[in-house]
């Protein structure tokens, strides 16, 4: 198999003639009559069994004798742009403190390692922590020249969730008392597999749109954002379900309902959104019922 690589798509074919000879000529024509064309420079005709990166990662089938297994994992291009990230915060922060430098940097591994996190990438992140130890302890050095590996361990490294090496440091909290900080580690990122799709499925059929509706709450669910979201909308509806005026719990369950279906034009907006039992959700669908999103007790 063969894929043509775009900045933003990937065509697969089952041949290299079969992309070269057909598809990548109407590709071109679809593209050239809305005033587009492809980048010579970003476009690529590649075996799957070669690989290639694609929007910071690497996608690449390995065989194992007759079998072959399909592998994505971070890019080297985009471990190398992180580490970039990474040198200029400590080059530009050398005399800063280490939890103004924690501050900074945190966000950085934090939001590198939450892109990756639903590839084959746990091994990188690890290799990453490690990489990234190395840059702070030479930071380190170069801030004390003289000290001992024993005191720059003791003044800025302590133990954490059973790793002994964690950079720490102090910043200011809300009421002006210094709180601890460490540095994020990648590796602590758990790896959550991507659900598909399902291939019938279509957004802008009503019929499918509990479908939908339960991908969200997935979604939801494995996130902070979204556990908080949850919380949010639990509490507005004063943790009952509109349809039947009882208590929703982690016993009970509950699925998100859209008031304006999104097949309808509604989006996923928390103002658009309410739980419900899934039982009573069910009905909603089934029956055509109208839900009334609660009155929350702060409104006026």
């Amino acid at each position: 198999m063969a894929s043509a690589v775009s900045d933003w798509y990937i065509v697969t074919g089952a041949s290299e003639a079969l992309l070269r000879d057909e598809i990548r000529p109407l590709v071109e024509q679809f593209m050239s009559e809305r005033g587009l064309t492809l980048s010579p420079e970003k476009t690529s005709l590649t075996h799957i069994t070669d690989g290639f990166d694609f929007l910071g990662q690497h996608i690449r089938k390995y065989r194992n004798g007759k079998q072959t297994k399909l592998l994505i994992t971070p890019s080297g291009k985009s471990r190398i742009t992180l580490f970039q990230q990474v040198r200029t915060v400590l080059k530009g922060n050398r005399q800063a403190t280490s939890g103004e430098v924690i501050q900074k940097l945190n966000p950085i591994i934090r939001g590198w390692a939450t892109y990756h996190c639903h590839v084959v990438s746990k091994q990188t992140f690890s290799t990453v922590d490690h990489v990234v130890f190395e840059k702070i302890w030479r930071w380190a050095k170069r801030r004390h020249p003289s000290k001992s590996a024993g005191w720059l361990r003791k003044r800025y490294f302590r133990p954490v969730g059973g790793q002994a090496w964690i950079f720490r440091g102090e910043v200011p909290g809300k009421s002006g008392k210094l709180r601890p900080v460490h540095l994020f580690q990648a590796s602590s990122v758990p790896i959550t597999r991507h659900s598909k799709v399902k291939g019938q499925a279509n957004p802008f059929d009503p019929e499918w749109e509990p479908y939908f509706e339960a991908r969200m709450d997935v979604k939801m669910r494995g996130k902070l954002r979204g556990r908080r979201r949850l919380l949010r909308l639990w509490k507005e509806q004063g943790g009952l379900c509109p349809v039947c005026n009882q208590k929703i719990s982690e016993i009970t369950g509950w699925h998100s309902h859209h008031l304006i279906w999104r097949t309808h034009g509604g989006t996923d907006r928390a103002e658009n959104c309410m739980l419900l039992h899934p039982n009573c959700h069910m009905q909603v669908h089934s029956q055509g019922k109208a839900v009334a999103k609660p009155r929350s007790e702060t409104s006026v």
